[in-house]
């Protein structure tokens, strides 16, 4: 247990940041910041590589559209022209459209507010995921990194890593399970852990250079 906790200091030491701190998300238990890693969730869940997922998150939010509100008001081209902006042109049009439905069914359903989707689950991930579902361009990835990123301020989703976050535990040799990864961490810090992990296994984190500074102390 004592060198898996080192493992997990090592990587949080390389990787302090969240998908969502990276997006320039200051995620809260409030609407628009929600809505904000909705959005993130949104555009990580296509076959593009993160850091151009996060930088037109960026972009999104650069233009004012942190709210459904916002959303919705922007034009189709509008928003195209902002994902090519954060460089995510290959799935723009598509997105921009999703964007925007996604938006009217968080205002049409929830009232523009996604603590409403909490509450109406009592915390329960199974049924978190379904309702995140609903929205156009989450699927079950994008509702497992909306769970992993929200469970920092949602302590009741606490603790939760998904498939990608698993495999990068696997690498290090932790333990491949949400509970025991949440044992090596405060609870403050399980949604950093599992987004570091999740860059282990994308590689954008070497596996060993974390395991050689971990046992260098």
């Amino acid at each position: 247990m004592s060198d898996h906790r080192a493992v997990a200091r090592a990587l949080l030491r390389r990787q302090p940041h969240t998908y969502a701190d990276q997006a320039g998300i200051r995620l809260a238990d409030r609407p628009a910041a929600l809505y904000q890693l909705l959005v993130l969730a949104t555009l990580l869940s296509t076959r593009i590589r993160a850091r151009v997922a996060v930088s037109a998150a960026r972009a999104l939010f650069a233009a004012g559209w942190r709210t459904p509100q916002r959303m919705e008001a922007a034009t189709w081209q509008e928003r195209v022209d902002a994902l090519g902006r954060g460089h995510y042109r290959r799935y723009d049009e598509r997105t921009a459209t999703m964007l925007g439905t996604g938006a009217r069914l968080c205002l049409d359903r929830w009232r523009g507010d996604l603590r409403r989707l909490h509450a109406a689950t009592d915390g329960d991930p199974t049924t978190l995921r379904r309702l995140l579902t609903e929205f156009p361009g989450i699927g079950p990835t994008g509702a497992d990194i909306f769970l992993r990123e929200v469970q920092t301020v949602w302590a009741d989703v606490r603790p939760f890593a998904d498939r990608r976050a698993l495999a990068g535990a696997t690498r290090l040799g932790l333990p491949a399970s949400a509970t025991d990864l949440a044992a090596l961490v405060d609870p403050a810090d399980v949604g950093r852990l599992t987004a570091a992990l999740v860059r282990v296994a994308l590689g954008e984190q070497s596996a060993a250079e974390v395991t050689a500074a971990a046992s260098a102390g």
